[in-house]
């Protein structure tokens, strides 16, 4: 199956998590469309000084890679810089929160796998 880029459904989120800004959600797949316990797949874009506040993950793995921009990711206290190619795994009872650095938007992909 193909999904044409841009065709996917779109959200707009406030301060999401508690970040500042907006972030842009497009929904490339919804979880009744993807056979492995997935509960979200889509392309996140953060405006500049956006991010998505501090979560964890109960029984679930989060993957984002970074498409596009560059960010701040927070995991354990520590802040790491990330860029175009990027992975982050927060894993089972792990948080994390990421925010956009820079002029441009951050993009990347976020896909959350559920256990079970």
């Amino acid at each position: 199956m193909i999904r044409r880029h841009g065709t996917g459904k779109v959200e707009v989120r406030e301060q999401m998590r508690g970040g500042a800004g907006s972030v842009t959600i497009e929904h490339l797949w919804q979880p009744d469309e993807v056979i492995a316990k997935t509960r979200l797949f889509a392309r996140l874009t953060l405006a500049p000084g956006a991010g998505i506040g501090f979560h964890e993950h109960a029984g679930e793995d989060e993957v984002y890679v970074i498409l596009s921009g560059s960010g701040v990711v927070t995991e354990g206290g520590t802040r790491t810089s990330v860029t175009v190619g990027d992975t982050i795994l927060t894993g089972n009872g792990a948080g994390h929160a990421i925010e956009a650095v820079g002029a441009e938007p951050l993009v990347l992909l976020a896909v959350i796998m559920t256990y079970g």
